[in-house]
């Protein structure tokens, strides 16, 4: 039986590795439900409903984090003792940097000129260079580059918090 400390992989009964069988990981996130869902203790004591309830918290949690590549990546870098740090890290190459301020002056652009279609476009160019770097990401964990694959996260999260204000802005104008 698995323990409230084993890692989200192990909860799972999966190979600590970012490319992922999704099919197998919802089929065993169910198969953890099943046995640990507090509905199924709900005869049972108060100390059986409350470890019931830390066990499907924890599957809940370990489930959200392993199908989210990004915020698997993380946990993947965390368990071999690689710190992100993208709170504190803002470190980048120059060339990304450079891209960093393209990406917003022509969101401020289209926002400013009220051009959805630009914003669209952005949009999905963003979604493109995403998946070329999740790529890339895969294969920096797979070889254990974990610093590069560090960077790589950065990276990804900026990307992801530039499509959320290209959301935001979308919204706005049809709004």
């Amino acid at each position: 039986m698995a323990t409230l400390n084993d890692s989200h992989f192990e909860l799972f009964h999966l190979p600590a590795r970012f490319a992922l069988d999704t099919q197998a990981l919802d089929d065993a996130y169910r198969t953890v439900q099943a046995q640990v869902h507090p509905d199924r203790f709900a005869a049972a004591g108060d100390a059986q409903k409350r470890i019931a309830m830390q066990w499907a918290t924890r599957a809940n949690e370990a489930y959200r984090t392993l199908r989210d590549p990004l915020r698997r990546a993380t946990y993947l870098l965390s368990l071999r003792g690689i710190d992100v740090g993208a709170e504190n890290n803002t470190a980048m190459e120059p060339a990304f940097l450079m891209q960093q301020m393209e990406w917003r002056e022509r969101i401020e652009d289209a926002a400013g000129a009220k051009n959805t279609g630009a914003l669209d476009a952005l949009l999905a160019e963003l979604r493109d260079e995403e998946r070329v770097r999740f790529t890339r990401l895969a294969a920096l964990l797979d070889s254990g580059s974990d610093q590069a694959a560090s960077e790589a996260v950065r990276q990804l999260m900026f990307i992801e918090r530039v499509a959320s204000e290209i959301g935001v802005q979308i919204e706005k104008l049809e709004n």
